[in-house]
């Protein structure tokens, strides 16, 4: 188990790691690698996962290795289990040992079948509905005793703050992507309405209703509609412009 001065260097290099991380997922992989190295001893690898729970999906977003991401893909595959629930509930979950453990029997059985024994599970402290969870896995039983679990809460703690970060941009290039599509469609549906205008000499809101009853009567979506009508004209299809 490391030391006091092995945990300082630990706690640098983390600290270094949020500073430096050119993207959210090498930060999130070499949090998982160093909290896998930190906690394993010769013999007795620790492996580690990070499950992310948004939109009621979970999904691993980094692992210390394939065989971590396959521990925690089980529980997904069963629907809940001591990762999700840390993360969905906020509270560290800690699974002394599977063969005595009875909240995830098929899940429990699953992981055995694997050879794991105990499972640290720490969650992270984000904001919104998005939530994740440090997630340790061990062959022995009784693996993670006080001092592992500080430590894994420590490298939660620390890097918290910076998952935080990362989500919230993650969020605001979702919205952004979404704002985009959204007028993009209005683009081309005004645009098609432009067109229809001046071929039937009507008002906006004539053509409007000769576009909905086009894409009702043949069971296509307003905008797709709207997009044949643009590119009936050889111009190919219309395209929003953004200012800087």
């Amino acid at each position: 188990m490391a030391s006091e001065s092995t945990e300082n260097s630990i706690n640098k290099h983390l600290n270094e790691l949020v500073l430096t991380s050119s993207d959210v997922e090498e930060f999130l992989g070499e949090l998982a690698r160093i909290s896998a190295r930190s906690l394993s001893e010769p013999g007795d690898e620790i492996l580690c996962g990070i499950t992310l729970l948004r939109h009621r999906k979970a999904a691993t977003v980094a692992s210390s290795s394939p065989a971590a991401q396959a521990m925690d893909e089980i529980q997904y595959a069963y629907g809940d289990g001591p990762c999700m629930t840390a993360s969905r509930e906020q509270e560290t979950i800690h699974v002394r040992d599977l063969e005595r453990d009875g909240r995830w029997p098929q899940y429990a059985l699953a992981v055995r079948g694997h050879g794991f024994r105990s499972i640290l599970a720490v969650p992270f402290l984000l904001e919104g509905e998005t939530r994740a969870a440090l997630n340790l896995y061990s062959h022995r039983p009784g693996r993670f005793d006080a001092r592992a679990t500080g430590l894994a809460r420590d490298f939660v703690r620390q890097t918290s703050m910076a998952l935080r970060l990362a989500v919230r941009f993650a969020q605001s290039s979702d919205t952004a992507a979404n704002l985009k599509a959204s007028l993009e469609t209005r683009t081309g549906i005004d645009v098609a309405v432009g067109i229809i205008m001046a071929q039937n000499r009507c008002s906006q809101d004539e053509a409007f209703e000769l576009l909905k009853s086009a894409s009702s009567a043949r069971n296509i979506k307003l905008h797709a509609v709207a997009a044949g009508v643009v590119e009936s004209l050889g111009q190919g299809p219309t395209r929003t412009h953004f200012d800087a």
